[in-house]
Order: structure tokens, then C-alpha cells, then sequence
């Protein structure tokens, strides 16, 4: 119980106008990822019709893409290609309502050092620029939770009335 109190609870601004401003990055950061990125690559019930995915399917290219990457991932390119596109989908919504939000922001934090590192790197710096920015939030948020404004806030005042 311990460890669920650690991960949930978050560390709060001094002032609650800072707390919101972070929880709107968070929020829209979370957004972006679910709806655009993920739901490109995963079956969600807003992603596009053109994609002919079913709930939690990746993209047929995904894993082909995920492979190219070599070594481990060339290993169990399913496997890292739904872990990539859950993190991005679900982890976004986990990340953008502040549920979870350390392993949300873990598990985006993941994907966005393969994505940078793995498929963008040697390209541009505006093609590395999306996912930099998904990197740095998930870093705060990984460290700081998701401050006042988030649903572990909630969670953890509970956690505290009951011990």
C-alpha cells in the first residue's frame, strides 16, 4: 500500500495557479498523444475509420517500423510496438486526467527516448521536436505527479482518510 501511496500522491505547488498551469500543459500534452499520435497507431474508439483497427490493435506498419530499429526490438517487435502505442493512447489519457500520472509519464517517457532516439534521430531537429516536448512534460510529471489538479490528488486525500 505504501508503494501505491508513493506513486499516487503529488507534490503540490506553493501557490495553486501554478498547479493549474501545469495541469493545462498536462492536459493537452495527455490529449495530443491519445488522440492523434496513439489513435494513429492503436484502436481506440476515436481512432479513424480509415484505420480499420479494432480496440487495442496496433497498426500493421507499427511493428515493421519497430523492428528496424534492431536489437531487442527487432526481438519482440509486437510486443514494443503495442508498449509504444499504449502509452501513447492510454498513457495519454492516464497522463491528461492526472490518473496515474508517474507511470503514465514513465511509460511516455519510454517511448519518447525510443521515438528520439530510435526513429527521429539523424533527421531534423523539428522532426525530433514533438516528441522532445512529450519527453520534457512526462520528465516533470514523472518527478512531481500530477499536482493539485489531477484525479491522484483526489486518490491520495482518500488514501490518507483511510490510514
Amino acid at each position: 500500500m505504501k508503494i501505491i501511496t508513493l506513486l499516487t500522491t503529488p507534490f503540490t505547488q506553493k501557490h495553486w495557479f501554478a498547479d493549474l498551469l501545469f495541469a493545462i500543459i498536462r492536459f493537452i500534452c495527455g490529449m495530443l498523444l491519445a488522440l492523434d499520435f496513439g489513435a494513429s497507431k492503436f484502436g481506440m474508439p476515436w481512432t479513424d475509420e480509415l484505420q480499420h483497427l479494432d480496440l487495442f490493435e496496433v497498426a500493421a506498419w507499427f511493428p515493421e517500423d519497430v523492428a528496424s530499429y534492431g536489437g531487442i526490438f527487432a526481438v519482440a517487435p509486437i510486443f514494443f510496438a503495442w508498449m509504444g502505442a499504449f502509452s501513447e493512447a492510454v498513457g495519454g489519457l492516464l497522463l491528461a486526467f492526472g490518473l496515474q500520472t508517474r507511470l503514465a509519464s514513465f511509460l511516455i517517457m519510454c517511448t519518447m527516448l525510443v521515438a528520439i532516439f530510435m526513429q527521429k534521430w539523424g533527421q531534423s531537429t523539428w522532426a525530433m521536436l514533438p516528441a522532445m516536448g512529450f519527453l520534457w512534460v512526462s520528465i516533470y510529471h514523472l518527478y512531481l505527479g500530477s499536482g493539485r489538479f489531477g484525479l491522484d490528488y483526489l486518490i491520495s486525500k482518500t488514501l490518507k482518510h483511510k490510514n
